[in-house]
């Protein structure tokens, strides 16, 4: 599958199951909803063929070796207990969690000035830690970009559980995403991206990454290009148990306003972007969420 219909990938699970996960965790915590991971990662390593290959593809080149079947099934494990942490999140209980921030005045900085941002990330780890941090201290004014269409279930069923949510989303695709964006970042607010699928039709730029050639998005570096305001990376990487570091950097790799000369600046700024992911994804190996063939290797 590649790169540009990984949209095309179905939830997997049934709507059962799920309510019945979300409604152990609310009722009964997180550690007895955690007993779950152990036979959905099983199920999950049985059944999803795609994911599995692709798994062991990124595996081998992250460890420049065959993984082991206990590497294998820690990788959908680790993918697994972040979404489950998605409602403890969304719900407000922070206290389950040992989030441990770095670089955290650079966003406070940011907040500070009285100035829009991007927030830049990938899918690495979880969003969801600073997503709702943006809904429950109000001086993070926090948008994210995103599908809402994609895995609408279970979407919508994490929404649920914080409708304030709701207003948060700027749906990507639409005919005024630009126009939101653009109204969100200047009035001071902070508008959060994932720079590294490509959408259906997107253009995209060859880039080393992970000891190969993978096609990443330019389309992240066109905005940054038309808002002319600062990008800031985050990552949120879960490193087992309850802990979470939430790691912010600035990210000043240059875009030149010459028309003639953006084509270039284009490619080595998205370059830039993608050594900054394979920075963290090698720092949290089990982190990496693309679940696809993300180099064309089929």
């Amino acid at each position: 599958m590649s790169t540009d219909n990984w949209q095309a990938q179905r939830e997997r699970g049934s709507p059962w199951a799920l309510r019945l996960i979300l409604w152990i965790a609310l009722r009964l915590g997180r550690g007895p909803a955690r007993l779950l991971l152990y036979p959905i990662t099983l199920y999950f390593f049985l059944n999803g063929q795609t994911a599995r290959v692709a798994s062991y593809a990124y595996l081998t080149r992250i460890f420049g070796r065959a993984p082991t079947l206990s590497e294998r099934l820690r990788h959908i494990h680790c993918f697994s207990a972040t979404i489950l942490d998605r409602v403890f999140f969304l719900s407000g209980q922070f206290h389950r969690f040992d989030i441990r921030v770095h670089g955290g005045e650079i966003i406070q900085a940011q907040a500070g000035s009285g100035n829009g941002c991007l927030l830049l990330s990938a899918h690495v780890g979880s969003f969801d830690a600073l997503r709702t941090l943006g809904v429950e201290q109000r001086h993070l004014p926090i948008k994210i970009l995103m599908l809402p269409d994609h895995n609408g279930f279970i979407t919508a069923l994490l929404h649920a559980l914080n409708p304030a949510l709701l207003d948060t989303v700027i749906p990507l695709g639409g005919i005024d995403t630009l126009l939101q964006v653009q109204e969100t970042v200047a009035q001071g607010g902070m508008v959060g991206m994932l720079g590294d699928r490509v959408g259906e039709g997107g253009k995209t730029v060859s880039c080393r990454f992970l000891g190969g050639e993978a096609r990443f998005p330019i389309g992240t570096a066109q905005l940054a290009a038309v808002l002319h305001v600062p990008v800031i990376l985050v990552f949120g990487l879960y490193r087992g148990g309850n802990r979470y570091d939430l790691h912010f950097e600035r990210f000043d790799a240059p875009l030149p306003q010459n028309r003639r000369e953006r084509g270039a600046a284009l490619g080595a700024w998205t370059q830039a972007y993608a050594q900054r992911v394979e920075h963290y994804v090698r720092s949290a190996p089990y982190n990496w969420f693309n679940f696809y063939d993300f180099w064309y290797q089929d």
